[in-house]
């Protein structure tokens, strides 16, 4: 059965791959001439790589690692001493660190808690150990619950100091969506927090050695090219045509650099495009749907991914680092985390701005300036004094639209992959799966819409015809 899918991020390769090995044949169609969205790649003129975002990997990603461990590249992972790491920016260039001992969960983390006294009094670690009970004890269910309040109205509610907010859950809800816990709903870093108190690595992270796009995307879609599939570049979907019953007729792919657009037929269809450009390349009459309606209640958050490359070493740490800047979300310095960027005498900082809402818009030299501001109190013995570190050059990635602005109530406006329309799917982290919107999220998206394709009507049916190519999918 051929399955055309629009989008080539983790979620449309995801279900590309999938589909491959339920024996069904995936189109994936690329608008740009790189794959990855949101984790896409790119080489500047040096050969230095730039990302769209600061990725890394949680232990608590179960179906991306089952990914890498399926392709055989688990190995390109390279996991960083079991840790948490914050700037303390009354204390310029000192940093505390919530180290979590191997021990089972959720002893670990809270051991790791109880020892940190950088952050938080004894008394705030009680107060936060006792306000987390209801979502550890409770389970999911609550934690779902909870998507009516804000991060910040929770801890309030639970009485949890507005210290621990301040030095521990601006920076997380930061990191997490974006933003800050004023207007994240509490249900996304109680699910992140659920995960790291069940599973004894669930906190643990790693770092792709090297670039998403090379390391991560292309053994995906190696996999479905032998598997049959095909993955199409520059391809851009121009329109979706409707037979008179609403199914999907074709895609209409738009032509580039002069060239007629081209109608691309399958048996069934799939969107794997952020929600905001769903948005606006729904047909009409499904607009009128209910189950279409609810996504005009999501939105993409605007991100801002930063690379600055300096003239000598600033840090040795090999880790993902918390700033508690408020500009600024978390970074690392590359150079250490990342084999293929590896720099004995130099550092380049990968920087997460958030939130990016008010600073999108502003020039890239307004963004290094003040950025560089920021980075001269986490690294004050570099960037100040009479002989301060070089910036040799840097990159600014806007995403105007990113991952699905999660405050209060989104959960209801979460769709499934399956949608009304018998013959289209959805798949992308904004859809409803019980991880955020993230790599893992993503990933989870195709594979659920690949699981939901392989068992409808359609499916069954077209591989009744050929029992010989047909093949288990891989459960979640």
């Amino acid at each position: 059965m051929r399955v055309a899918i629009a989008g080539g991020g983790l979620a449309g390769l995801a279900c590309a791959k999938y589909l491959v090995d339920a024996g069904h044949t995936p189109i994936v169609l690329e608008s740009r001439d790189v794959l990855g969205g949101l984790v896409a790649a790119w080489k500047d003129e040096d050969g230095d790589w730039y990302e769209t975002g600061l990725h890394v990997f949680f232990g608590a990603y179960p179906n991306m690692l089952q990914l890498f461990k399926e392709l055989g590249i688990e190995d390109r992972l390279q996991w960083k001493k079991h840790q948490l790491i914050f700037n303390q920016p009354e204390k310029p260039g000192v940093l505390s660190y919530f180290n979590v001992p191997d021990i089972p969960a959720p002893l670990n983390v809270i051991v790791s808690i109880l020892r940190n006294n950088d952050l938080l009094t004894w008394k705030q670690k009680i107060r936060f150990a006792v306000g987390l009970l209801p979502a550890v004890v409770r389970g999911q269910k609550y934690v779902e619950d909870m998507d009516q309040y804000t991060l910040l109205e929770w801890l309030r509610m639970q009485g949890v100091d507005e210290g621990v907010n301040t030095d521990i859950f601006i920076a997380a809800s930061k990191a997490l969506t974006f933003i800050n816990p004023d207007e994240v709903s509490a249900t996304i870093p109680l699910t992140a927090l659920n995960r790291f108190l069940q599973e004894r690595y669930g906190s643990k992270i790693a770092f792709l050695d090297g670039s998403p796009t090379e390391r991560m995307c292309q053994p995906i879609a190696d996999h479905i090219t032998q598997g049959g599939g095909e993955i199409r570049m520059n391809a851009p979907l121009k329109e979706i045509v409707l037979n008179p019953d609403g199914t999907v007729q074709h895609f209409v792919i738009r032509g580039l650099n002069g060239q007629p657009d081209e109608i691309l037929t399958a048996d069934i269809y799939v969107s794997a495009m952020s929600v905001d450009v769903m948005k606006v390349l729904m047909p009409a009459t499904w607009k009128q749907i209910e189950f279409f309606q609810k996504l005009d209640g999501l939105e993409g958050v605007p991100v801002i991914n930063l690379h600055l490359w300096f003239d000598r070493k600033l840090t040795d740490v090999d880790q993902l680092l918390f700033s508690r800047s408020e500009l600024l979300s978390v970074y690392a310095d590359m150079s250490n985390t990342c084999r293929e960027y590896e720099n004995p005498e130099r550092s380049m900082l990968e920087l997460v701005l958030a939130p990016a809402k008010d600073w999108i818009d502003k020039s890239e030299q307004e963004i290094i300036a003040a950025t560089m501001a920021e980075l001269q109190k986490l690294f004050p013995q570099h960037l100040t004094g009479d002989n301060p570190a070089r910036l040799l050059k840097y990159k600014v990635v806007k995403t105007p639209r990113s991952v699905y602005t999660a405050s209060p109530g989104r959960q209801a406006f979460r769709p499934t992959q399956k949608t009304p329309i018998s013959n289209f799917y959805l798949a992308g982290s904004y859809t409803m799966q019980r991880y955020l919107g993230s790599m893992e999220g993503a990933v989870l998206s195709g594979k659920l819409a690949a699981q939901a394709i392989a068992s409808s009507s359609l499916a069954v049916d077209s591989l009744s015809t050929d029992s010989s190519t047909e093949k288990p999918l891989a459960k979640v």
